[in-house]
């Protein structure tokens, strides 16, 4: 009887152990639903990766900077880039309209790399990623092509128009009236002018023709000043023989200038900035010169028989110098002849220049117009391959306005002058434009271009080309008599701020940090006006010499990255450092905005460092609340003590991983590339990632088994 009711019991309990068993294959389903899918780049847009483009694999700050465009319907959780099978965490750190730009970074030690991706989904799902189906991982040959240069992040540019900067020597004014082009075109009757340093501006020559005297010496005299600024680089505009105050219109590169003062005052320069730290470029003119350029004057001399004829492309012979319609010249200027690039005695001429200035001490060189040559992309691939030869720390800027990537991601550029960045959008944005769609514009431009690039940023945004930064922002004209209202000097404190702690370097054009004024408008052209050094607004000098300070010993601001964050309604939020260590907002507008910061900032005490307005920002748990047209800067209260400059503490990518601390170990020498016959070792390092489930399997079967024992042992119990 005993055994006949344990046999029933047995058989309800079979019953039992059918149903969980049941249960636990219907877990085991449910578990494995969620296996990882493969993925190949190649074969799907949802992801955008291109390891030869620089814009996704660069080297920066030594780091490897990879990054990867995820589709924002993919939702993606987490995203891991898997090198050396190990994880390294990814942070999202551009939002475009329809994708989202992940980054990260590993030490650069010029080994080979083979890696992949891994897609971690909201619902749980993951996507391996991978290159193609007959070479699944992508390669990275360890080479750095385009090397930065690494002088640059830490400074601040000061862009130096010489004859309107400061008169140091009144004895060699007079030469500019020697040497201007008006004496060779015979065009026009006009005659150079000759003035005081404060005389009005004499129309129409001010803008060409009317010379006030400041030279190289003036430089050297106010070089204490530039250092109290925080000012690290010196970019003069032309400073060789020419015919004009700006001096575009060369007449021999070889030759400075002798109203700017002697090659012997020129190295002094060279050698006093050098002392405080200060580097210095030139601006160099190849597409055009003037008309008393010495092989242009042969050409009008002997015409077909001139051994520069072929320099040169005329229309017709013979010519009156200055007629635009005789001869080719910059944009129908009969002042400027444009120079045939395309004969190899030109190019031979002016990379030689550049080479001889480079050797007098100069750092880098401005490269004027450049898409303006016949020949642009092949002269200037063959000046960077003579000029980093010989100068690799040389600083080479192109002066393209417009956002073009493919000047410096694969050369021959080290930076554009980057107007897109400065003109085109934190102008727009300081002046109240660009409300809700701030960050996808601003994270448009840096996805554009590669974290290296970024970091050698040249971020200027008025020049001797622009109306003043002032004036921009509603701060009214310089004559005749300037008076910009409280709300322009709000604004231009707070788009300074942005200027400055962006990627890369912050270039002001001189005088800015004074509040001057002035409308780039022919014949007045006053934003050339010179430097009156006995007027200063005391309030926006104080705040350039502040910038100048917090770039110089920031050292998040000295790294080539930046995350920028979603938002609305004109804020702007966006993060420096590898490990988020400086946050700046903004608010463009007259009112006081609140902003909730994202989750994975909301954890960190943030320290208020500074502020454009002068007012703090609140912070109210997750919360700020920003002043009217202001930009904050906030230190991370975990990195507070180890961000300036001198401090010992390195800039490491912080993860989640367990691999944290071997992040070194992430670069073998040994790697070997997988070919499609290896699919199976890596897709065997997928299924050594789900072992999770193998366990939950494993549990539900341990449970069953345990309810399965309980119960045989109440039966022995009860028919005991």
């Amino acid at each position: 009887m005993i055994v006949m009711n344990m046999l029933h019991d047995l058989s309800v309990m079979g019953l039992v152990f059918l149903v969980l068993m049941l249960i636990n294959l219907s877990m085991c389903v449910l578990t494995f639903a969620y296996i990882e899918q493969i993925s190949y780049i190649n074969e799907t847009n949802l992801f955008i990766h291109i390891p030869s483009d620089t814009a996704y694999l660069s080297i920066a700050d030594e780091y490897v900077i990879v990054r990867l465009m995820v589709h924002r319907s993919v939702n993606a959780k987490e995203v891991y880039l898997v090198v050396n099978n190990e994880e390294v965490l990814m942070k999202p750190q551009l939002y475009l309209m329809d994708y989202v730009v992940w980054f990260t970074n590993i030490p650069y030690t010029s080994s080979e790399l083979y890696y992949y991706f891994k897609i971690m989904l909201s619902d749980g799902s993951i996507i391996m990623l991978y290159n193609n189906r007959s070479k699944p991982a992508f390669f990275f040959d360890g080479a750095n092509k385009y090397p930065q240069v690494n002088w640059v992040k830490s400074r601040v540019g000061y862009q130096i128009f010489p004859d309107r900067f400061y008169n140091g020597d009144p004895s060699n004014d007079h030469y500019a009236l020697l040497y201007d082009s008006l004496l060779y075109d015979n065009t026009t009757t006009g005659t150079p002018v000759l003035s005081e340093w404060s005389d009005q501006p004499h129309i129409p020559y001010h803008c060409c023709h009317q010379y006030y005297g400041g030279d190289i010496k003036g430089i050297i005299l106010k070089l204490d000043y530039l250092k109290e600024l925080g000012v690290g680089l010196i970019y003069l505009n032309p400073i060789f023989l020419c015919g004009s105050t700006h001096c575009y219109d060369t007449y021999d590169y070889y030759q400075l200038n002798p109203r700017l003062g002697t090659l012997e005052e020129l190295k002094e320069l060279l050698t006093e900035a050098h002392r405080r730290n200060i580097k210095v470029i030139f601006d160099f003119v190849p597409g055009h010169v003037g008309l008393g350029f010495w092989a242009f004057q042969d050409v009008v001399l002997n015409g077909p028989n001139s051994s520069y004829w072929k320099w040169f492309t005329v229309y017709k012979w013979p010519f009156t110098p200055g007629d635009g319609r005789a001869y080719r010249c910059w944009y129908g200027f009969g002042s400027l002849p444009q120079l045939n690039t395309t004969i190899p005695e030109v190019r031979d001429y002016l990379i030689k220049a550049v080479l001889y200035w480079l050797e007098t001490g100069f750092d880098g060189v401005r490269i004027d117009t450049p898409l303006d040559l016949i020949n642009p992309r092949e002269f200037f691939t063959e000046l960077r391959e003579a000029i980093k030869s010989r100068f690799p720390e040389a600083y080479i800027v192109g002066e393209i306005w417009q956002l073009r990537p493919e000047w410096v991601n694969h050369g021959p550029f080290d930076s554009l002058m980057n107007y897109a960045l400065g003109l085109d959008i934190l102008v727009e944005y300081a002046k109240g434009g660009y409300s809700d769609n701030i960050a996808y514009v601003l994270s448009n431009y840096y996805a554009k271009y590669s974290v290296a690039a970024v970091g050698m940023g040249f971020n200027i945004i008025g020049s001797h080309d622009t109306d003043r930064v002032l004036t921009m922002l509603g701060g009214g004209r310089l004559f005749p008599e300037p008076n910009p209202p409280r709300e322009s000097i709000d604004r231009l404190k707070l788009l300074s701020t942005l200027q400055y702690t962006q990627p890369g370097m912050p270039v002001i054009f001189q005088g800015d940090e004074r509040g001057i004024p002035g409308i780039k408008l022919y014949p007045w052209e006053e934003h050339r006006y010179p430097i009156q050094w006995d007027r200063l607004n005391t309030e926006i000098y104080e705040h350039y010499r502040q910038l100048g300070w917090i770039k110089n010993n920031l050292k998040p601001l000295h790294t080539s990255i930046i995350r920028v964050f979603e938002t609305t309604d004109g804020v702007l939020a966006y993060t420096r450092g590898y490990n988020d260590e400086l946050l700046i907002v903004a608010n463009n507008k007259p009112e006081q905005k609140t902003i909730q910061l994202p989750g994975e900032l909301s954890s960190i005490k943030w320290i208020p460092l500074y502020s454009s307005s002068g007012i703090q920002p609140e912070i109210l748990n997750n919360t700020l609340i920003i002043p009217p047209l202001t930009a904050v800067l906030l230190l991370n209260n975990e990195y507070a003590d180890n961000v300036f400059v001198n401090t010992t503490t390195p800039v490491v990518t912080r993860t989640n991983t367990p691999t944290e601390t071997t992040r070194d170990q992430y670069i073998s020498t040994n790697t070997t590339s997988p070919s499609s016959t290896e699919l199976p070792a890596l897709t065997h390092h997928i299924t050594s990632n789900t072992d999770w489930r193998t366990l939950l399997l494993l549990i539900s079967f341990a449970t069953a088994l345990t309810i399965i024992a309980l119960m045989l042992s109440m039966q022995l119990k009860k028919h005991r």
